[in-house]
């Protein structure tokens, strides 16, 4: 699509970002995207390969090249129809999605891909630039009941497809405001939460009523899990009130680091962390918040959540941070003609990394140090991996300095205990089960008790939640009605 010849005439050109000195005085927003001219232009080197592995390599099947074909020839209404037509909430993924679509491009197989992600960003943010993205209120009800738990990415996808085709959609979350880890978890500078509002409004229009601070079954005693509810729910309520339940709760349960010293002051779980800062910038009081002002601060973890760590306590003033990453550090570059069109293993550095931060690679923790309660260095060991086993490096001992330490190690499963108050069953890894089966999937084995996201799949990518709510979605019409017209 785009221009034949495109691909070979022009190069990538990637999203920028305000200077580092600038964008760490707040949490505002900093990528600066691509204006009209430039994405017609990135548009451009989408080739006609005849196989796009991009439209496979996105979870919710985003229809790639012609979007970027659309873009190209200027129809940027059209373009965003063609987006929306497989992903309710594009100004999420243009923004916050890793873009496993560009690792299938193509033209990834030894050049560099085409940028996706910033198009799609630009598309959307047109197209709410423009007053295109409107409420798409249901013609006609069904007069079936139907409760979504979670109102995350997946529960509120969900709760969308479900309302445009005329059932009552009730959306209920245990926090103060809609949107799970999008709201929670991941900082205002990299997704600022106006772009959620925009959406509750709109989920509004439609029909959808929306719970917050309303909790469904029960949480464990001493859970460190976020819950901010004000009232509860019974599950046999909520079953006996809808027609049917979709669960879409997400995989809450943060990965634990058991080593002698775990329970001196200083050390939290990163959701624990980000949470609070995210309720400030909302505009809200927290009384003893979190903060790394001053601080030595060590991340343990990695991924997404530990790089989301960084760059909130450097924006608090943090006297330095270091993460750890238990994994030996990958290539800079990964074998592209071995690994395409797969997502493959590579260093990724995040903006956050670029504001400030000391990264290690292949270490384990070994003890959390202390005075008087509170921690104040931990001790680490160098590993390495033989026959598939961690192995300590002897002599690589080293104690590091720490006032605060945060764990993102990642999510475990999902809450247990809501799980069980409606008697649904649990795989392996403690998460609902239920298959994505095109007949039967999304059902638990709990009567008219659906679940889907990361409360089924355990943790994963926005954009996977986006794609099970809504192939849940249909599955759920399909229960209550018979048949389903809504997309898979």
């Amino acid at each position: 699509m785009g221009k034949v010849t495109g691909f070979m005439e022009i190069e990538r050109l990637e999203e920028g970002y305000k200077p580092v000195p600038e964008r760490l005085k707040h949490y505002k927003e900093f990528v600066v995207g691509l204006n009209d001219a430039q994405s017609r232009q990135q548009a451009a080197r989408c080739m006609d390969c005849g196989t796009p592995f991009c439209n496979s390599g996105c979870p919710v099947n985003n229809i790639i090249p012609d979007f970027n074909d659309l873009v190209y020839q200027g129809d940027w209404h059209e373009a965003v129809d063609v987006l929306h037509s497989t992903n309710n909430f594009p100004e999420f993924t243009g923004r916050i999605c890793p873009a496993p679509c560009e690792a299938a491009c193509t033209l990834n197989v030894n050049q560099q891909a085409v940028g996706i992600k910033s198009i799609e960003h630009a598309i959307i943010d047109r197209a709410w630039a423009e007053g295109w993205v409107k409420p798409m209120p249901a013609k006609h009800k069904t007069g079936k009941k139907v409760a979504v738990v979670g109102s995350g990415p997946a529960g509120m996808a969900a709760a969308q497809q479900l309302a445009r085709v005329g059932h009552e959609v009730t959306l209920f979350e245990k926090n103060d405001r809609v949107g799970g880890l999008l709201r929670y978890g991941i900082p205002d500078f990299k997704m600022e939460k106006t772009h959620i509002d925009r959406r509750v409004e709109q989920l509004k229009a439609e029909g959808v009523i929306i719970r917050t601070g309303v909790l469904v079954g029960a949480m464990p005693k001493g859970s460190k899990v976020t819950n901010w509810a004000k009232e509860t729910i019974s599950a046999d309520q909520l079953k006996a009130d809808f027609d049917a339940v979709l669960l879409t709760g997400g995989s809450e349960q943060s990965r634990d680091l058991v080593v002698p010293g775990r329970d001196l002051d200083g050390i939290h779980f990163a959701m624990e962390f980000l949470p609070q800062q995210n309720k400030v910038n909302a505009g809200d009081k927290v009384k003893g918040q979190l903060r790394a002002d001053g601080k030595h601060v060590i991340v343990i973890g990695g991924g997404d959540t530990g790089s989301d760590c960084v760059g909130t306590s450097n924006r608090h003033g943090a006297v330095n941070v270091t993460q750890f990453e238990v994994m030996p550090q990958p290539p800079v570059e990964e074998n592209r003609p071995m690994t395409w069109p797969y997502w493959p293993m590579k260093l990724r550095t995040s903006s956050s990394h670029d504001e400030g931060c000391v990264r290690e690679f292949a270490i384990s923790t070994k003890e959390f140090v202390g005075e008087k309660g509170k921690v104040t260095g931990l001790k680490t060991v160098h590993i390495e991996f033989k026959d598939g086993k961690m192995v300590e490096i002897a002599g690589t001992e080293k104690t590091y300095k720490a006032d605060l330490v945060l764990l993102a190690m990642g999510f475990v499963n999902p809450v247990a205990t809501v799980l069980e108050s409606f008697g649904v069953d649990k795989d392996a890894r403690g998460n609902a089960k239920a298959t994505t089966d095109f007949a039967g999937g999304y059902a638990t084995n709990a009567a008219k008790v659906f679940a889907a996201g990361d409360v089924r799949r355990g943790q994963s990518l926005v954009v996977w939640a986006i794609r099970e709510g809504r192939q849940a979605a249909r599955a759920v019409d399909e229960f209550l009605m018979g048949f389903s017209d809504l997309p898979r």
